[in-house]
């Protein structure tokens, strides 16, 4: 069964106010078992926008739904295009301070485990284990009629050698990796199909309208029911594939902490929620723990 695409979301309720007072999450911490929860906002200090935050990408563009994806071979050599290119700057992105934290904090034995809803793979290139990829990644590329899994590299090379003349200049990049661009920039950007069936080549991220694969929100699931609380970092938790584990952590009686500057849809699921920048507020916290955040991309302390 495929989700319905939730692109927006306003509060209809007095929501509680918010703090800046990050010691909640360190007193969290301190109790261990901690399970965390990213969304986009972790990953701006990184240079990849958000969706929803002040400037984020809907405010100027629509995603790529499932349907259109799937239906349409034009949606498809707009997507490839847009996303051959995103991919040239999306891929060079690096953890920033808030992923360190994360990473930091699981050495430490701090942590239950890291859900991400974000497709960049920044918490594992920070050194975090055994994040889940709850929308997947866009470093794999998966064929829709045989499911033969490869690597995005090796799909941007052949699209380099399909697209030579192919050196549009971006408006912008998306947190899915997309790039802003005309039909007229798209222009007749060749699309490869899959090397072994020639079926339709599609990123392993879910796209907006298709659902979460069911084995990997049972694992989730199975994190937050062994977790002590839950700690959402930079998420709108608009779409209901995040909002479903705050609401699964608060009916069972943990608390559930939220670090985002907007309020969110699980704010009254929530016993606090801290207005500050991610990779402040974790940084600070790392510091009142005593906690070393290294950088293991530079391979410095």
């Amino acid at each position: 069964m495929r989700m319905r695409p939730t692109l927006s979301w306003a509060p209809t309720e007095d929501l509680p106010s918010a703090t800046t007072d990050p010691e909640p999450i360190a007193g969290a911490l301190r109790a261990g078992g901690v399970l965390v929860l990213s969304g986009a906002g972790i990953s701006t200090e990184s240079g990849i926008p958000d969706y929803r935050g002040e400037g984020g990408s809907l405010s100027r563009h629509t995603p790529m739904t499932y349907q259109d994806f799937t239906a349409s071979a034009r949606a498809r050599r707009r997507y490839w295009a847009r996303s051959h290119l995103g991919w040239r700057t999306f891929g060079r992105a690096r953890p920033n301070a808030g992923h360190r934290a994360v990473a930091s904090f699981e050495r430490h034995g701090l942590l239950s485990g890291v859900i991400t809803q974000n497709v960049d793979g920044l918490h594992q290139a920070a050194g975090s284990d055994g994040v889940v990829e709850l929308h997947g990644g866009l470093d794999r590329v998966i064929c829709l009629s045989c499911g033969d899994l490869t690597l995005r590299r090796e799909l941007a090379r052949r699209l380099e050698e399909a697209n030579p003349r192919f050196r549009p200049v971006a408006a912008a990049i998306n947190p899915d990796g997309d790039a802003d661009l005309t039909d007229e920039q798209v222009g007749d950007f060749h699309v490869v199909p899959c090397t072994v069936c020639g079926g339709v080549l599609k990123p392993d991220v879910v796209f907006f309208g298709e659902s979460v694969p069911p084995q990997r929100v049972e694992q989730c699931r199975e994190l937050v029911r062994e977790a002590t609380s839950l700690l959402v970092l930079g998420s709108s938790l608009t779409v209901m594939s995040g909002l479903r584990f705050v609401r699964q952590a608060a009916d069972g009686g943990k608390p559930v902490l939220i670090v985002n500057r907007d309020a969110t849809r699980g704010d009254r699921h929530a016993v606090t929620r801290i207005a500050l920048p991610l990779g402040t507020a974790l940084s600070t916290v790392a510091g009142q723990l005593g906690i070393p955040v290294r950088d293991e991309t530079a391979g410095s302390a």
